[in-house]
């Protein structure tokens, strides 16, 4: 059996903008929910959402054979996590709060076996399909999607040297962690976090990364794609779940 190859890579090769879905909600029909819609990817939210590992490879096994790619947000870029997550079948990552170019080598050596890395080696888990893909420990860095969030202005500062390093994918914009670090806590709309987010994405420029964000109001997401990211994350389970249910609740006049 062979590597078999890495869809959010895929989604990613042409020129058009990708679309994808975020999930903080941990239940494995959710995802088989969501993967019949039309979008690109969908992000499992270990950071922010009450997810253990058990309960995000029930997920991943609910999109088998979707054209939706699953991708997953361990919780922090801890070796051991990521470790895990690659062992269970992950192969496209999305690292958060990477603050500086010795933070990002570390989340890529933690997709690498020795002597490029630190990811333990073990056989037989699922990410090798129990021991059937050929050749999987010399090949599967190849077919990992790597990405790391850029949080805060002074991340901002540091993508050209990040953005360099082998290894590296994307990089991918959290507007909201971005506004709270520059004094504008819950104010994405703010002149001085957009601006700083253009600045982002024309140093994203300057580099062979792909550029993504997320936003989960809709003018907004369309002014990040019309601005030129490669990637862009459009709405949450949550999200989307609590504006039906208000929306609803309002035709029946039941929000006061």
């Amino acid at each position: 059996m062979n590597l078999p190859p890495n869809r959010m890579k895929l989604a990613l090769k042409n020129n058009q903008p990708s679309l994808g879905l975020w999930s903080q909600i941990p239940d494995p029909l959710v995802a088989e929910m969501l993967t019949g819609t039309r979008f690109d990817w969908l992000v499992l939210d270990m950071e922010h959402g009450p997810y253990d590992l058990e309960t995000t490879v029930s997920m991943l096994q609910a999109m088998n054979g979707a054209s939706m790619a699953p991708a997953v947000r361990p919780p922090w870029n801890d070796f051991v996590a990521i470790k895990r997550l690659l062992d269970a079948g992950v192969n496209s990552l999305i690292i958060p709060y990477v603050q500086t170019v010795e933070e990002a080598r570390k989340a890529v050596a933690a997709t690498r076996y020795p002597p490029h890395g630190n990811r333990g080696v073990a056989g037989g888990t699922r990410g090798t399909m129990y021991g059937r893909v050929k050749d999987y420990h010399a090949n599967a860095h190849k077919e990992i999607f790597l990405t790391l969030q850029i949080e805060t202005a002074e991340a901002v500062e540091q993508i050209e040297e990040i953005g360099a390093i082998e290894g590296v994918d994307a990089l991918f914009i959290g507007p909201a962690d971005l506004s709270a670090s520059m004094g504008h806590l819950g104010n994405i709309s703010h002149p001085e976090v957009q601006e700083k987010i253009a600045e982002a994405l024309e140093r994203m420029r300057k580099t062979p990364v792909k550029a993504g964000i997320l936003s989960f109001d809709p003018p907004m997401a369309k002014k990040f794609i019309e601005m030129g990211f490669d990637f862009v994350c459009v709405a949450s389970d949550t999200s989307m779940l609590v504006k039906q249910a208000d929306d609803l609740a309002a035709v029946f006049d039941r929000n006061g």
